[in-house]
């Protein structure tokens, strides 16, 4: 499926991507040239599929393990997203809970917690220079209401042991000294976040892995996935073990429609900032930042001194189907843009560089 049908604004209208050098857009990577065998074969060239390869390898080297991915490395959510590397949980410990019980739903959330220094470990030894910074998360409330649940959240928070070391209160003053946003009323502040220049991260971990041995097929759809081989439109790939890494393109596999649902969201960019306008908003520590609204935004302070700022994108469509969503676009990016400014009305003179879209995966019950 072409880019711009599955992203409406494909990920070459990225931020992200525009920041990466000549070399890095140049490597080419051959699709699959016929049927060939392998121990592993991984469909989906997103973190998912390279973290699980790079992991693989790392335990054992003489592994015959392929990478199929049917655009580019990096071109799905993995590499125009918003830039966070969270050990944030989409749902409730208690939802979580139910289903494993409150040791393990502690230790899942501890173990998630610790991926921030895994990941920054790797990047440092790998040498993936993709901006990581570890600045934490700021969750802001605008109103009475926002900041009720923010109460909420951080006493429930506490009833399973998390401490000020893990998520700590903010008062008005003290959450807009990190950001400063005019209506903020207070806020959270959990340090378990950082942010990250997603298709350098991911573009980087490809090469990584591609290094430590694995074979990356791009320009390569899969068709069907059955035990023990991977249907390609080149040829059949077999292994006794297929790592599904779809996510939100899972819908496109037979069999799969139902599993993960594609969501679309929509991002814009300021151009670079000047040294006086930061200095009337703050954000020193990069930190990301959304707030407790139900029509929620994520943000991030690029590297290079930008705003990158997301939400929702165009409507979900019946049985998960993907569709072009360029015709809602620019009415979202519109209100994307009035909603960054109201935030943060610093910025209403700031222009907006780059706008883009595209499909993420959610999972039904969101485990």
């Amino acid at each position: 499926m072409d880019n711009r049908t599955v992203a409406g604004q494909g990920y070459t209208d990225s931020l992200w991507w525009s920041q990466l050098d000549a070399a890095d857009l140049a490597v080419e990577r051959p699709a699959v040239q016929g049927p060939a065998d392998h121990d592993v074969v991984i469909v989906g060239g997103g973190l998912t599929g390279l973290w699980s390869a790079y992991y693989l390898l790392a335990r054992d080297p003489s592994l015959r393990v392929a990478v199929v991915e049917q655009s580019v490395i990096g071109a799905g959510a993995s590499g125009r997203n918003g830039g966070w590397c969270s050990a944030l949980l989409p749902i409730e410990w208690d939802d979580l809970a139910k289903h494993h019980g409150r040791d393990a739903t502690i230790a899942f959330q501890r173990a998630a917690d610790a991926t921030l220094s895994e990941i920054d470990r790797v990047v440092a030894e790998r040498g993936i220079d993709c901006g990581f910074v570890r600045g934490g998360y700021l969750k802001t409330a605008g109103d009475a209401v926002q900041l009720q649940r923010l109460q909420y959240e951080l006493a429930d928070a506490r009833s399973w042991g998390r401490t000020d070391d893990d998520l700590r209160s903010l008062t008005a003053a003290e959450a807009r000294a990190v950001i400063d946003g005019p209506a903020v009323l207070g806020g959270l502040f959990n340090p378990h976040c950082a942010a990250v220049q997603p298709a350098q991260l991911t573009r980087g971990l490809g090469r990584v892995v591609q290094g430590m041995g694995a074979v990356i097929h791009e320009h390569t759809r899969a068709v069907e996935l059955r035990a023990g081989v991977v249907r390609t439109e080149h040829g059949d790939l077999r292994a006794d073990v297929i790592v599904r890494a779809t996510e939100g393109y899972s819908g496109e596999l037979p069999g799969a429609q139902r599993e993960v649902l594609p969501f679309i969201s929509s991002m814009i960019a300021t151009e670079p900032l000047p040294a006086d306008v930061w200095a009337k908003i703050g954000w020193r520590g990069r930190e990301t930042w959304n707030d407790a609204t139900r029509n929620m935004f994520y943000a991030q302070r690029t590297a290079d001194d930008r705003i990158a700022f997301g939400g929702r994108g165009a409507r979900q469509r019946f049985a998960g189907k993907l569709v072009d969503p360029l015709p809602e676009l620019d009415a979202v990016q519109r209100g994307l843009r009035a909603r960054l400014v109201q935030e943060l009305p610093q910025v209403a003179d700031a222009r907006i560089t780059h706008r883009w879209a595209g499909v993420l995966g959610i999972t039904r019950d969101w485990m």
